[in-house]
């Protein structure tokens, strides 16, 4: 308005320079005055409508753009002046802005629920090394809430190491005995580099790869000597037979039926060591049922009779699983513990089960001497016994795991002796 004003200001200054110069009458001049004066104001007015108005709403649809409200439209956009134009454009952009908007929300929406059902851990820092979004797998692979994990340094989180190693690297973390596959990449965030770090849990793969590896070299292996121990049986129990038949020297006879019998013995004993790996090597299937936990532990402790085996009462649980190969891997872990027992004087040994979620956990505890090398322990042909053939646990691995579970052996906290731990699911 003020602008129409001084719009009208020449032709008001032109009516009071008239007045002064020609001196109308009193009353015709202030009725033509105040005539000329409700025009300019009229002018005045209608401008303001047409242009500032106008230019006012168009300001305030493009301060609710800037402050994120894509829901405001501009008047006028059906005109065919200019304002009318400028309008569509704006309301053109509004509506674009929008779909942009919910785009990006569904974008953000969608992308937390693949992080959600992601059993991969995730996790993204800052350039200062600070946890900026993890998802449900990260945390729980850290064992706290994402909420606590949020703004901590790798270092407080122990990924450090993680952090620092190479791309498609392969790591452990923690006590865990999983294996995980590294993946780092670097991105920018509002013009920040950040690092986005990716586990992808290999253990099971790792653990395929090398049970056919030994399969493949135990069906080679077995293969080859039982091609060969089958003559040297046969040749040493012939010459056997022949030279009790024969007469000579009684000494030099004992000698070579007493050499004889040797290569005869441990040609059998290495055929019935090679037969018990071919069992490891080619290991059914399970043939699952319906197995008591209760059942199976009582069944396989009453087997054990060269040490007291003590069973601690549990829940009443059951599981899907073979109930013939779940018996023959608990009847390895508790040989396994009575041996140890008896090197330290045939100490008990004590089975026990509890549910933990869903899946239900064994633990089998000795009192013998402890494990002195626990790195080997599930590895075919390794034996720490004398007469050992170094089969029953990699069998009770291999069954535990055939079953989607896991055997773990370790030194004991709470005294002498080891503990083995099997973590079965209960479903299938």
């Amino acid at each position: 308005m003020a602008h129409g004003l001084l719009l009208a200001l020449p032709g008001i200054a032109a009516g009071v320079a008239y007045a002064v110069r020609r001196h109308p009458p009193v009353v015709p001049a202030l009725v033509v005055a105040t005539l000329l004066a409700v025009y300019f104001l009229l002018v005045a007015v209608s401008l303001t409508e047409t242009m500032a108005r106008p230019l006012q709403t168009l300001a305030n649809v493009m301060a609710a753009l800037r402050e994120g409200d894509y829901s405001f439209r501009a008047r006028g956009a059906g005109a065919t002046d200019a304002f009318g134009e400028l309008a569509r454009e704006i309301n053109s952009l509004a509506g674009l802005l929008q779909k942009q908007r919910v785009h990006s929300l569904e974008s953000a929406a969608l992308l937390s629920q693949i992080l959600a059902v992601m059993h991969a851990p995730l996790f993204t820092f800052d350039r200062e090394r600070r946890l900026r979004l993890v998802n449900d797998a990260g945390s729980q692979l850290l064992g706290m809430a994402a909420v606590r994990c949020h703004g901590r340094t790798a270092e407080e989180l122990h990924l450090d190491a993680l952090l620092d190693a190479a791309d498609r690297s392969i790591h452990s973390f923690g006590s865990s005995a999983n294996r995980w596959l590294l993946r780092r990449t670097q991105f920018r965030q509002d013009g920040r580099p950040h690092t986005l770090l990716l586990m992808a849990d290999v253990s099971q793969p790792l653990q395929e790869e090398e049970k056919h590896a030994w399969r493949r070299m135990v069906r080679v292996l077995g293969h080859e000597i039982s091609n060969s121990l089958a003559p040297i049986k046969s040749i040493a129990g012939s010459l056997r037979r022949r030279l009790e038949r024969m007469g000579g020297d009684e000494a030099a006879q004992q000698d070579f039926l007493r050499g004889l019998g040797v290569i005869e013995g441990r040609a059998e004993s290495l055929h019935r060591f090679i037969q018990a790996y071919r069992v490891l090597a080619q290991l059914p299937a399970p043939r699952r049922g319906t197995v008591a936990v209760a059942e199976l532990v009582e069944r396989a402790a009453l087997l054990e009779q060269r040490v007291p085996v003590s069973v601690a009462a549990g829940p009443e649980v059951m599981v899907e699983a073979d109930p013939d190969q779940l018996e023959q891997m608990l009847i390895n872990l508790l040989a396994n513990a009575a041996e140890a027992s008896l090197g330290n004087g045939e100490q008990a040994v004590t089975a026990q089960w509890r549910v933990e979620g869903e899946a239900v956990v064994i633990a089998i505890r000795d009192e013998g001497c402890g494990i002195a090398n626990p790195g080997n322990l599930f590895v075919p042909f390794y034996t720490t016994k004398p007469e050992g053939s170094g089969i029953g646990l990699a069998l009770a691995q291999q069954i535990a795991r055939a079953h989607g579970g896991e055997v773990t052996l370790e030194n004991r906290e709470d005294g002498a002796g080891a503990v083995a731990t099997v973590r079965l699911p209960l479903r299938a």
